[in-house]
């Protein structure tokens, strides 16, 4: 159809509201969701960004005749008011990135007859359960069955076309016949006899495939039918090299048509419940199931078996986190050489993630960064997410600090941590708020729990010695790490805004973040994070009084710069922790460095 410019955003909004007019449509809703519910999109589902002008990684936009407005959390306000000013979309703050308040909002300002429109084919179904809910109590329709962006979006970028490649032995540490042979006793458990699965992590690791279809996670577009006999992988023409379908079709899978899966749902027989995870498909594919067949709802089995890391993903684990850390000291001291010479240009914020990136590709079996390299100095720093450009980033000059959070995708595991650095002098008000944030990261990893515990619960521990002096930071302390998968992953969340539910249980093998922090906005950010490895507390498990223990394994291997510290704050025990673990990072990376770098680390592990 004809349409307004689409270079600028008051076009597209023109655009759409045009089509919106032409379809009967009072409000179009446009969440940050892909058919997969992926965190990371691949372009040609990036139509919030494209139609708002809001680039932040999570946000739901709706628009209405005279109304636009992105929601979205805590962690993006900043960002979203600096991308929006001048249009006239408005920034909806709400609490969480979990949070449903659009909802509400729909429920309130629709009026009787209207109808609200979204693609249910990106709408996850445990929202759109909700949203229907709401707007049936106000006469209010609810439309799934429209793209309206396909519509006006002429130059919308096509579906990634990356190869499909096999993770190998001894990356691959299971079979994909014992997974498919474990995943179809949980389904017949369940009570069902077939298994959707649409999530590109749980269907990448079910499969011991890779991809490159999503910036960072080595992930595929693609979707699974798991029936007793065969699976079936829903993936395009061309992404699977012959060889690779010639190993899974002798080992049970199939492969058909991305673009199929649909009709595939609709001509399953009747005879057989379907077994799918309401938080991991999208309302589209529940709704091309046919009327006859009986769902059953759970977390998907794949979800639970692949956040629990065997012995061997966790001894390759460790070995890529001496190859991170080590690049790690190799870009800090590069840094502290850089900052301290004054022929040098002056840094930037993007030059940071340039080396950051370039030490750790120096590294056996990197891949790719597992995340965009947030480098935010002195204000940029309160940003949560903040991403440096060429167009818009901060000189690194002057006093203050310097918080630098990135991560590797590598062959043997993912990466991610964040350290604070001084740039020429800081405060004593810095080194406080560095000293409590450390003092939160210290009290977590050296936490002993039940097995089972939910996830949710150790949020306070972490939160404590920051509350104590009145002061608290607005993200989760938290999240479940994968391997060589999405820097993301469930079902664990060591965060206030998700529910204490029985799939959140922490259990031996699960890698986490424990990243808390302090953000002083216009100011300064700090935030200190390392990954840690749920290990069973030894003799616990024997049958005592008190059943099964659970303790961390910190993981990550980089020195935390106690020159930020103000050392009165610190307890004995908290020294002791620090010692420890600067004596174990000594330990581990030194074989791995040499000359400056290895200089560096022993300067920046010496015992306080």
């Amino acid at each position: 159809m004809p349409h307004s410019d689409s270079s600028t955003i008051a076009g597209r909004l023109a655009a759409l509201r045009a089509a919106m007019r032409q379809q009967g449509i009072d409000a179009f809703m446009v969440p940050s969701a892909d058919p997969h519910l992926s965190e990371y999109l691949p372009q040609h589902w990036q139509g919030r960004e494209w139609l708002s002008g809001f680039t932040g990684s999570v946000g739901t936009f709706i628009i209405t005749a005279g109304f636009a407005g992105v929601w979205t959390d805590g962690r993006y306000w900043t960002q979203a008011e600096t991308e929006l000013a001048g249009s006239t979309v408005q920034l909806m703050k709400i609490a969480s990135g979990a949070s449903v308040q659009y909802v509400d909002w729909l429920a309130e300002h629709m009026q009787p007859g209207q109808t609200v429109a979204v693609d249910g084919a990106v709408l996850g179904l445990a929202v759109a359960r909700l949203l229907e809910q709401a707007l049936s109590a106000k006469n209010v329709a609810l439309r799934t069955d429209r793209d309206l962006l396909d519509q006006i979006w002429q130059d919308r970028p096509s579906l990634p076309a990356a190869e499909v490649y096999e993770l190998l032995p001894p990356y691959a540490t299971r079979p994909r016949a014992d997974k498919l042979a474990a995943l179809r006793a949980a389904i017949s458990q369940l009570g069902a006899r077939r298994h959707v699965i649409s999530t590109l992590d749980d269907i990448a690791w079910l499969f011991n495939l890779r991809g490159a279809d999503v910036n960072y996670n080595p992930v595929f577009l693609a979707h699974a039918l798991i029936d007793p006999v065969r699976a079936t992988l829903f993936v395009a023409d061309g992404k699977v090299p012959p060889a690779l379908q010639a190993v899974l079709k002798e080992q049970g899978v199939d492969l058909a048509p991305y673009r199929g899966f649909g009709a595939a749902l609709a001509a399953l027989p009747a005879d057989g419940a379907v077994l799918l995870d309401p938080r991991r498909v999208t309302y589209g594919t529940r709704q091309a199931l046919p009327a006859g067949v009986k769902v059953v709802e759970s977390v998907n089995p794949t979800t639970l078996a692949k956040s629990r890391k065997d012995e061997a993903e966790a001894a390759h684990v460790r070995a890529t986190m001496e190859q991170d850390g080590a690049a790690l000291c190799e870009f800090f001291c590069w840094l502290e050489q850089a900052l301290a010479d004054p022929q040098r240009a002056p840094l930037t914020e993007v030059a940071i993630n340039t080396h950051i990136t370039a030490a750790r590709a120096r590294r056996p079996h990197f891949v790719s960064p597992s995340f965009g390299t947030i480098a935010g100095f002195r204000s940029n720093g309160a940003i949560m997410h903040y991403r440096a450009s060429e167009a818009s980033h901060a000189v690194i000059e002057g006093d203050g600090l310097l918080l630098i959070d990135s991560g590797g995708q590598y062959l043997g595991g993912t990466t991610d941590i964040t350290r604070v650095v001084p740039v020429g002098t800081i405060t004593a008000e810095h080194k406080r708020d560095f000293t409590l944030v450390l003092k939160g990261m210290i009290a977590l990893s050296a936490t002993r729990f039940p097995k089972g515990t939910r996830s949710p619960m150790l949020d306070a521990i972490a939160r404590a010695p920051i509350w104590a002096a009145g002061i608290d930071f607005g993200h989760g302390t938290g999240h479940g790490v994968g391997f060589f998968l999405n820097v993301h992953e469930g079902p664990q969340s060591i965060s206030p805004s998700a529910m204490p539910e029985p799939h959140t249980a922490m259990e031996a093998g699960m890698i986490t973040s424990i990243e808390p922090g302090i953000y002083r906005p216009g100011r300064w950010g700090i935030r200190i994070e390392n990954l840690v490895l749920n290990q069973p507390v030894e003799g616990s498990a024997s049958g005592g009084e008190f059943g099964e223990f659970l303790r961390f394994e910190t993981l990550t291997l980089c020195p935390i710069d106690t020159r930020c510290l103000d050392l009165a704050l610190l307890r004995e025990d908290e020294r002791a922790w620090l010692n420890d673990y600067h004596a174990t990072v000594r330990q581990r990376l030194a074989p791995h460095l040499a000359g400056d770098a290895l200089a560096w680390l022993h300067t920046r592990t010496e015992a306080v």
